[in-house]
This record gives C-alpha cells, structure tokens and sequence, in this order.
C-alpha cells in the first residue's frame, strides 16, 4: 500500500537517492515493479532527511503525487544529505488528514514509516488503544493505521527500548490482534536504519563501509541487492545489514549479511 526507502551514504544531492535511478521511487509512485497491493502511489508522499551537525531531521511532506510536485523536484536537485528516509503513499481508505497521514512521521531525531495496511481499521486495533497513555492518543499526527502504528513505536522508544524492540514488538502485538495485518516499518535516527517484513516486499542493498539502503524493492538492476525474507528484523548501518527472525523480537543479529 506504499513504497518506502531509507538510505545512508555519503553526502549527496536528494534527487540522486529518490529520482535518478531508473525504477528510482519516484518512478515507484505511478510504476512499481513489485507492489502486491495497489497500484499507484499517489495519495501523497514525504521526504525527512539530516543535515550535517543536526540530529533532528527535516521533513517535506504534500497530500498530492510526488510527479505533480515540481517544487519537490527543484529542492530534490540541491538539498544534500547523507541520511535520507522517503515515502510514496497508496491510502488504505479514503480520509481527510491529507499531508499530515504521509510518511514520515517524526518526533526528535527519529523518522518513520508504514508500508502494508491494518485491515477492519480502526475496529481491528482497538484492543491495542490502551497500550497508549490519554495524552499520546490525543496527540496522533493522523487518524489513518499508520500513524497510530507509529504511536505505539513512538511510546516505546521513550520508554528506553531499543529500536529492533519497538519494531519487533509493536509488529507481534498487531498481528495477534490483526493477524492480517501487513506491517513493513521503516525506523531511522539518521546514523541506523531499523526495519521489519511482514506481509511485503523489503529489499536492501550495501557497499559495507560506504552506503546501504532499505526499500520496498529495488530502484535498479544492480545485483548486490538482496530481497529480506518475510518476518524478519533488519537493522542496518553504513558498515552492512543484520538479520534477525522477527518471530523472537529479543534476538540480537550476530551474523553480517552482506
């Protein structure tokens, strides 16, 4: 129901990461190659990146088609990064939260984003509500799944757990209350990319000690890229990826996949 990517690499210009690779993610929101559900991915997108010396990300986030943004393309062609976190989104119902429901959500230096759909929302997940503090509920930056999915992570995080925890968690919780749920979550603070494949398609691809990028599916041929088996954790850094079976959320990665 989206596709999403998080990069870590040297420095470089937006547009090099999200637009110039030939099925690049842009090209992703009208002609995904490896979608299950959906088609099109024009229900909005978003862009949160880091700046050098600053650990709390930038965002640039519209309600419309990232094709139809030619402000996007002109920022894409001149803001540098070396930390990026990008989605295109394909809406699981028809709301009004417009800008606010795309990815990525934020709070301090973390970046996040849902890939998949809580089917029989909101019904499906009520019993996860009072896993949220009164206040956390009422500050839900939209009211689609994947800002309540971010929610739950986000308390997690401030409550001391570590990345690969709140993903793993958060994502065993949802399935046993929705077993159908589809939960690909994207996790990065700008120096680790945390992520999870349930239900969806999750790639990633790594020059060990120079870059590595997580994303729904390829945005080129090349063939260091590798396709995550379903149910798992990745957590990953510009010196490689781990992987861990998501069924023991506990588990530490030990082995480099390379």
């Amino acid at each position: 129901m989206c596709r999403h990517l998080a990069w870590l690499g040297p420095e470089k210009p937006l547009g090099r990461v999200l637009m110039e690779p030939p099925h690049s993610l842009f090209r992703q929101s009208w002609e995904p190659r490896r979608q299950r559900y959906g088609t099109v991915n024009a229900d909005g997108f978003g862009v949160g990146w880091y700046a050098p010396g600053d650990p709390v990300p930038a965002r640039y986030r519209r309600a419309g088609p990232i094709w139809a943004d030619l402000s996007f393309a002109d920022l894409a062609r001149v803001v540098r990064s070396g930390a990026v976190l990008a989605a295109v989104r394909d809406a699981t119902l028809a709301g009004a939260d417009g800008e606010a429901a795309a990815a990525p959500f934020a709070a301090g230096r973390w970046l996040f984003s849902h890939n998949g759909a809580i089917p029989g929302w909101p019904d499906a997940a009520a019993s996860l509500v009072s896993a949220l503090p009164p206040v956390d509920l009422l500050s839900l930056q939209a009211g689609n799944d994947s800002a309540f999915v971010w929610a739950l992570v986000l308390h997690r995080l401030r409550a001391g757990e570590e990345p690969v925890q709140a993903l793993g968690e958060t994502v065993l919780r949802f399935v046993r209350s929705a077993p159908a749920s589809r939960l690909n979550l994207l996790l990065t603070d700008g120096t680790t990319i945390t992520a999870t494949a349930w239900g969806d398609t999750l790639w990633y691809r790594t020059e060990p000690g120079r870059s590595t990028v997580v994303a729904s599916e390829p945005y080129d041929d090349d063939p260091l890229w590798q396709e995550v088996p379903d149910r798992t954790l990745l957590t990953a850094s510009r010196a490689g990826v781990l992987l861990a079976p998501l069924e023991d959320s506990a588990a530490v990665p030990k082995e480099p996949c390379t």
